[in-house]
């Protein structure tokens, strides 16, 4: 298996096979990055594709700062958030001046991955984007406001309906599983 450093190299180089190297090795990871900020697979595919090319065009300047993992996610994260930019305007994004959040927390020990991917890529546009860049990512809300050209109190409110959202599709699985003991999948 090739080093971290033996992809770089080669894929500054322009060499196809080496491209080809560090695609397979990263392409299942930064695929789920992609479907968090999607609608569909096709729609995460669509950005993948893009954010490779962005990947390979881009790589002759990184500066290895960072891992070569945790770059890639960074421009997987930036190509999928330019293609939901550009779809915004047709999503509103207001201000919800107070929403009611239960206040126990909930386990999703019971949840398979495939079905909370599914309950995020049903939020709203603007919440599930929102969401993943703070909960996921690790933006702060101030970050995800310039990134985004919202207010500050605009993304905490998205993600507070995200949340709520979720926690009550969450809860609505979890009824199913006590009644029904088994998985819908």
């Amino acid at each position: 298996m090739l080093s971290e450093q033996e992809l770089i190299e080669g894929c500054r180089k322009g060499s196809r096979a080496f491209q080809k190297a560090l695609y397979d090795r990263y392409c299942r990871k930064m695929l789920v990055v992609c479907l968090r900020y999607s609608k569909t697979t096709a729609e995460a595919e669509d950005i993948l594709q893009e954010g490779f090319v962005k990947v390979f065009q881009g790589i002759k300047d990184f500066r290895q700062e960072a891992k070569l993992e945790t770059w890639i996610t960074r421009i997987m994260v930036n190509t999928a958030l330019n293609v939901q930019r550009k779809k915004l305007y047709l999503y509103p994004m207001v201000d919800v001046a107070e929403i009611n959040l239960p206040e126990e927390e909930m386990s999703i020990s019971g949840i398979h991955f495939t079905q909370l991917l599914e309950m995020i890529q049903a939020l709203p546009q603007g919440c599930q984007i929102v969401f993943n860049l703070f909960a996921i990512e690790g933006y702060s809300h101030k970050e995800i406001a310039e990134s985004l050209g919202i207010s500050e109190g605009t993304s905490k409110s998205q993600f507070a309906r995200a949340k709520s959202l979720l926690q009550a599709k969450l809860l609505k699985e979890s009824t199913y599983y006590e009644r029904y003991g088994e998985a819908k999948i």
